[in-house]
């Protein structure tokens, strides 16, 4: 018999419509409480949709995103976490002075301040402005906004562009921490050889669709699969 994992989320035929174009068309995803999910595909393939959909930012046309057993609704949200596209930053403000304005805003008592930017190794940047932080440090201040809610979903969207390869190592240290720490993650990305190296199990998406869900087999190299799997179903 084989172990499944408590799911954590769920999106059962998830479709969004823009005048008659499919941008998701019928996508049933399976996320696992506790891992690293990667929602794979080239620019365009429908993923960031999907994450806008989760995260209430697009109404679906169709389909059910399900949260803990249960169809998501806006209350929901707060165990939710996000980075989708660039973080939202106030360049002129502090790391701390930035976080200040979200927990006023989420309502979050001030002590968790200091803790996300521990998590995220930002403890020491001072008086420096976010607009003068490396590409690296905003998209770790991005994450610990994602995280002053104490999430148990955390979803990022392409969180390593524009990143050098030291910022990408940083990042992805960061990202693997979360599911120990009682966090699961959807990261989205067309960066395959970063991926590989940390997600538990993928989703491939192209054109709206979802042309597989698992895990390649371990013999099987990452980015190969995911090009034979894109060519396969362009010819069929």
């Amino acid at each position: 018999m084989i172990y499944m994992k408590e799911l954590i989320l769920e999106t059962k035929n998830l479709s969004k419509e823009y005048k008659n174009q499919k941008a998701v068309d019928k996508v049933s995803l399976n996320i696992e409480r506790n891992t690293i999910y990667g929602l794979l595909g080239p620019n365009g393939a429908g993923k960031s949709t999907i994450l806008k959909m989760i995260v209430g930012l697009l109404k679906p046309t169709d389909g059910e995103i399900i949260f803990n057993g249960n169809i998501l609704e806006r209350k929901d949200l707060k165990y939710i976490g996000s980075l989708i596209e660039s973080p939202a930053l106030y360049w002129n403000l502090t790391a701390e002075e930035n976080l200040t304005v979200y927990t006023k805003l989420l309502g979050i008592p001030k002590t968790r301040i200091k803790e996300v930017l521990d998590i995220v190794d930002l403890k020491n940047t001072g008086k420096k402005r976010a607009s003068q932080f490396s590409m690296g440090m905003k998209q770790r201040l991005g994450i610990a906004i994602a995280l002053l809610n104490n999430p148990k979903l955390l979803i990022l969207d392409e969180p390593t562009n524009g990143l050098d390869p030291f910022g990408i190592q940083e990042l992805r240290n960061l990202i693997s921490s979360f599911p120990k720490n009682g966090i699961t993650v959807i990261l989205s990305s067309h960066i395959l050889s970063e991926v590989s190296q940390v997600v538990d199990k993928i989703a491939i998406i192209n054109e709206g669709k979802l042309l597989f869900e698992g895990m390649p087999d371990k013999d099987e190299n990452l980015e190969e699969f995911f090009t034979n799997t894109i060519v396969k179903n362009k010819n069929m």
